[in-house]
């Protein structure tokens, strides 16, 4: 595999990273059932009229307003509001006039030419109720890096905002036939820039990433024997971590310094920790059922697994050590996929019921169960969002196996994939 595989598909985006003067930070706290924050989004003005600074503008435009939509903290103001008021000055808000279609905040975006074929993005936002600046970011980007510069700007509004974690510039890496063998390929959250990442004649299964951008997972170098290694993107290297027996199900700590697997290395499916090289290996669980699907809490203090010692699969959570066990779920005869949610509060996973798999979130406060999907597919392989509001998975609801995401409610599916089948996605850190 070749480094330019990679760079010619992760352009850089030359990010200036201005803040302007004024900037100060402005903090919303959010709740489930708060009103999304009204924010009214102008089109962004090209300050050229050149083709390049239109198409720009266009584009960049579209991507801030689509993250934000989808991010659940924002509410857009309809831009047929925008008719009632006079037209944006950008030297002279008004900021009456937007607060009179009900817009709490603003952003105002331009688009100027660079040398090289770039072009410059500034984005400001202001408070509209409070008639002042925020804050201002600036982007130089090329012609390929323009859904890049709108994603780094959606971030930035919602860290600044929300004080929550973006995920708009975050990566889904999944398993994909598209090529005619099982690869691992990586994508925008959004499904734009899907790109084959792997190039074997051997399957490869099980991605799962680490906090610093690498990729654990499990390849097959025969029929029945498997090994996890890591794939350094940057790098282009593919590193061997454990080749003992078959493993798989990998997932990283928090902090990335520990890889929990499950693995046959010693004749039965146990669950095993070991650090992020794979040294150090202990084994967790000593029984004579399955266990598997390890998923450790962000506290990296537990891990949620599978486990059929009570005769069917179903959740478990252990220490990190391996001690402490407890079943979580009871009902149905079959359980499978734990992930925890960053917010640490609950465990989404994969229930059959009538031989029909749909996903359900646990709350681990209240015990509460909420069935997120509702249909005759088949869903599996949840992955959160790095914000604890979205969740990844692959279903063949229409038809083929292809990836998805829908909100922690069951809210907003959304298809993502379409290439031949696609399957086993998780969500970047």
């Amino acid at each position: 595999m070749k480094k330019v595989a990679f760079c010619s598909a992760l352009v850089p985006l030359f990010f200036l990273a201005l803040l302007l003067p004024s900037q100060q930070e402005v903090y919303i706290t959010l709740r489930e059932g708060v009103p999304a924050i009204s924010i009214a989004l102008p089109d962004f003005i090209a300050l050229s009229s050149s083709p390049e600074a239109l198409k720009a503008a266009e584009e960049i435009y579209s991507v801030v307003s689509a993250d934000l939509s989808y991010s659940r903290i924002f509410s857009i103001v309809p831009k047929k509001y925008h008719e009632y008021i006079r037209p944006l000055d950008p030297e002279n808000i008004h900021f009456k006039d937007w607060e009179s279609i009900q817009a709490s905040i603003l952003l105002v975006g331009e688009i100027s030419l660079a040398e090289d074929n770039h072009v410059v993005f500034e984005g400001k936002l202001y408070d509209v109720k409070a008639s002042r600046f925020i804050f201002g970011k600036r982007f130089q980007a090329a012609r390929d890096a323009y859904r890049l510069a709108g994603h780094r700007m959606a971030d930035e509004i919602v860290k600044v905002l929300s004080g929550e974690r973006p995920i708009f510039t975050s990566k889904i890496v999944f398993v994909s036939d598209r090529d005619g063998n099982d690869e691992l390929y990586m994508m925008d959250y959004d499904g734009h820039n899907q790109t084959r990442l792997t190039f074997n004649k051997i399957r490869d299964y099980m991605p799962c990433w680490s906090p610093d951008g690498k990729i654990a997972y499990t390849s097959y170098t025969g029929i029945d024997v498997a090994g996890l290694y890591l794939l350094d993107i940057e790098a282009g290297k593919k590193i061997p971590v454990i080749t003992r027996g078959t493993s798989f199900s990998a997932d990283f700590s928090p902090d990335g310094k520990k890889l929990a697997f499950c693995s046959t290395m010693d004749g039965n499916a146990e669950i095993y920790v070991a650090s992020a090289e794979g040294k150090n290996i202990k084994r967790l669980t000593f029984n004579e059922a399955i266990d598997t699907a390890p998923s450790w809490s962000p506290t990296g203090r537990e891990i949620a697994f599978v486990s059929d010692r009570s005769g069917t699969p179903q959740i478990y959570i252990m220490d990190a050590e391996g001690s402490n066990v407890r079943r979580v779920s009871f009902g149905g005869t079959y359980h499978d996929s734990p992930a925890w949610a960053p917010t640490g509060d609950r465990i989404v996973y994969v229930s059959r019921v009538e031989n029909i798999f749909d996903l359900y979130v646990l709350n681990l406060r209240s015990n509460q169960i909420t069935k997120l999907t509702e249909s005759n597919a088949r869903n599996e392989s949840p992955s959160w969002s790095p914000d604890g509001r979205h969740i990844v998975f692959s279903s063949n609801l229409s038809g083929t196996i292809q990836l998805y995401t829908i909100d922690y409610d069951g809210a907003n599916l959304r298809r993502l994939t379409s290439q031949g089948n696609n399957k086993l996605p998780h969500w970047s850190k």
